[in-house]
């Protein structure tokens, strides 16, 4: 079957980058976390104090930031190495969380993301998923998908992953945390959250993500189809 690039964009907590492992699986495809690569900017920022409002210090963090995505055989999954540290775990802790989108929303950090995620991709046979995968990075994907969730949902499906790692989060928190991350993300003057004009909406507010899998896969067939 023709390989096409498949991007998914979308709100935080929609279960993107699940089903953007599915699909790599199923499809042997490389699986690439647009959003990991924005959090492992983040988590150098924090470590190193880094004034991402100083725009000569980005400037200057960026030169020493170096991403790449090693298989881990433990985990069976593509994970992030951050100046050859793997970082997975660390970009996923709430002050990491709190912070990404005001870094994601600055020119040069996301200038440095997609130009690595552009090279990336020029092989095709790629899923990505973030928030401006289907409008800047791959504005000619072949297969754009736009997924999006009921809030109170998607606010139960953050608390359930983050309380599992920290006891003393709570729900409150998280709601808070996720609708600042909504505003920034819409509102950001560089490459904010939209759907593609050619973007399937994908709501899996009541979907399993067995029936989710299905549907897309579906989708898949039919642009394969088109470009064949």
């Amino acid at each position: 079957m023709k390989k096409i690039i498949i991007t998914i964009d979308g709100y935080s907590s929609c279960g993107k980058s699940t089903l953007a492992k599915q699909l790599a699986a199923q499809l042997d495809y490389v699986y690439i976390d647009s959003g990991a690569m924005y959090r492992a900017i983040t988590l150098y920022f924090i470590q190193n104090r880094v004034d991402w409002n100083d725009h000569d210090a980005v400037k200057a963090a960026l030169a020493d930031i170096h991403l790449e995505f090693e298989f881990n055989p433990m985990s069976q999954a593509s994970e992030i190495t951050l100046n050859g540290e793997n970082v997975e775990h660390m970009i996923r802790e709430m002050l990491v969380a709190e912070k990404v989108s005001e870094v994601a929303a600055i020119k040069e950090v996301r200038e440095l993301a997609v130009a690595q995620q552009q090279k990336m991709g020029k092989r095709k046979g790629i899923v990505m998923d973030g928030r401006d995968i289907g409008t800047t990075v791959f504005p000619h994907a072949e297969l754009k998908i736009f997924m999006t969730a009921d809030t109170a949902i998607r606010v139960e499906r953050r608390f359930k992953e983050l309380y599992a790692k920290n006891k003393n989060i709570s729900i409150h928190e998280v709601k808070e945390n996720l609708e600042l991350r909504d505003y920034i993300d819409t509102n950001r003057e560089i490459s904010p959250l939209r759907k593609a004009e050619d973007a399937i909406i994908l709501d899996n507010s009541q979907l399993t993500q067995d029936e989710q899998l299905k549907l897309v896969m579906q989708w898949i067939e039919d642009a394969v189809l088109v470009q064949s």
